[in-house]
């Protein structure tokens, strides 16, 4: 979190994700926060592919084949994620709904883990993110199938009720520094692309983002443990 201070006063601002203000909601039964309601938005900030890997034993060359060779062995692959209710599984679990197949979730403690058993053959397929599965996918340890349109994000938020000036101002400041040459080239690094926004924009995005991720975390019963 960083501190503002603006006209004598000060506000303190998250960057939050797609976990955080999008996916906890539906997967908590008690939030400590309301996803919208406690928040402000400011901007977005950056996005986010996942990459669909697979272990190189499989026989899979692409998605096409992927899902048919599911669809020919219904439950006989599982997929993992860094845990239930990350990106990386709920991206899992609606490839499944999209494509009407099914494997079993294994969620691990942290996704050093996961990737180590789906190199090992333990697991067979996970929807990484771009950062931790593409340098993997280089080096020829798992085989990469496709790229996710963008599934994670991150964005800023103040507290509620900050008022609107001070919220233009901050949006001003943000749109300024992440144009910034040297920080986009850094965001690229990170397998990061800078997304920039209005207030107005980030909270239309939230909002449709709440939508669409609290169908696929009921239609897969996942809850947090």
């Amino acid at each position: 979190m960083t501190a503002w201070g603006l006209a004598q006063r000060v506000f303190t601002i998250v960057m939050g994700t797609v976990g955080t203000h999008s996916i906890n909601g539906a997967l908590y039964e008690k939030m400590p926060y309301d996803m919208a309601k406690d928040f402000t938005p400011i901007s977005l900030i950056a996005s986010a592919p996942n990459l669909l890997v697979v272990n190189n034993a499989l026989p899979v060359k692409n998605v096409p084949e992927l899902i048919a060779y599911m669809k020919a062995n219904p439950n006989k692959l599982s997929f993992g994620s860094p845990g239930i209710g990350t990106s990386v599984h709920v991206s899992g679990e609606l490839f499944k709904s999209l494509t009407g197949t099914t494997m079993e979730h294994v969620p691990y403690k942290g996704r050093q883990f996961a990737i180590s058993d789906l190199i090992g053959g333990s697991i067979q397929v996970m929807l990484d993110n771009m950062p931790s599965a593409l340098p993997m996918a280089k080096e020829s340890n798992i085989r990469a199938l496709a790229q996710t349109t963008a599934t994670n994000w991150l964005a800023m938020f103040a507290p509620a009720n900050v008022p609107r000036p001070v919220i233009d101002k901050l949006n001003a400041e943000v749109l300024r520094v992440f144009k910034l040459p040297e920080v986009q080239e850094r965001l690229k690094t990170l397998g990061l692309d800078p997304v920039l926004s209005s207030p107005a924009e980030l909270a239309r995005h939230q909002a449709s983002e709440i939508t669409k991720w609290a169908k696929v975390v009921k239609d897969s019963g996942a809850k947090a443990q």
